[in-house]
């Protein structure tokens, strides 16, 4: 049987652990991601909240796990693997970019304890569908999508050995949030941030601005020059951002 801290440790990755009860940022990468991703954002938060990096299975360490392909699945094992984390004391904010701001907003709807916030980048609301069916495409289409989206370095790509090894997690992770269904309730209570880039050919704005309609709480859109990973030409300036939310959600004075 999987005990609480098992399923913690396979699935939550806390790169800079403090002793401090700062409050607790959740990331969730993107499709295809991983939680090594948010190092560099853990990094630079350490001082203002504990980072901690969602791992999903089938990519990095958990490469030889089965890949989950559905979003509902993901939202339950993840809202179970963060249950050890779950403090009083350390006010819990959820971030994701892009399929992991989806995930953000089920594991929301799912936490038995109200989070402080919500912040989602670079991925329109929940229930504003598009007909996309790139899990569809084969590995050079796949390829060919993961490229033009500009979030893995154009030299990895150009290995073969490294893309037979990110097309699986990345074919799931799309098949996952191009049959995702937001399903009808009731808004959130937490404030909800959203960060998105103006050139970004998955999100228009009115699409990132349709993410008010599920909380009520307060609202903010922040706009930056960019596509789809607008935040990694923009990580100082994220990272305020971020760090702004954090601290208007939990009353706590932003420092460092």
């Amino acid at each position: 049987m999987t005990t609480a801290s098992a399923l913690s440790d396979a699935w939550i990755r806390r790169f800079h652990p403090t002793p401090h009860p700062l409050p607790r940022l959740v990331a969730l990468p993107h499709a295809g991601g991983s939680a090594s991703f948010w190092f560099p954002l853990s990094a630079a938060l350490k001082n203002r909240a504990e980072v901690l990096g969602v791992q999903y299975p089938g990519r990095q360490d958990r490469r030889a796990e089965p890949l989950i392909d559905d979003v509902a699945t993901l939202a339950d094992r993840i809202t179970a693997a963060l249950d050890p984390w779950l403090d009083d004391e350390r006010p819990l904010i959820l971030f994701g970019h892009s399929m992991g701001a989806v995930l953000g907003f089920e594991v929301a709807r799912r936490l038995r304890v109200r989070p402080a916030a919500l912040i989602a980048s670079g991925r329109r609301a929940p229930d504003r569908q598009r007909d996309e069916k790139l899990h569809l495409l084969d590995d050079a289409g796949l390829a060919a999508e993961l490229r033009s989206m500009s979030g893995t370095d154009a030299s990895l790509l150009a290995n073969d050995e490294v893309l037979q090894m990110v097309l699986p997690a990345l074919r799931a992770d799309y098949r996952a949030i191009e049959t995702y269904r937001c399903t009808p309730g009731e808004p959130l209570e937490c404030p909800i941030t959203v960060l998105t880039g103006d050139a970004d050919p998955k999100v228009t704005m009115d699409e990132a601005m349709s993410w008010r309609d599920h909380t009520s709480g307060t609202f903010a859109l922040h706009t930056f020059s960019g596509g789809h990973f607008y935040l990694t030409e923009h990580q100082a300036a994220v990272t305020a951002h971020i760090a702004d939310a954090i601290a208007a959600a939990t009353g706590r004075p932003r420092t460092g």
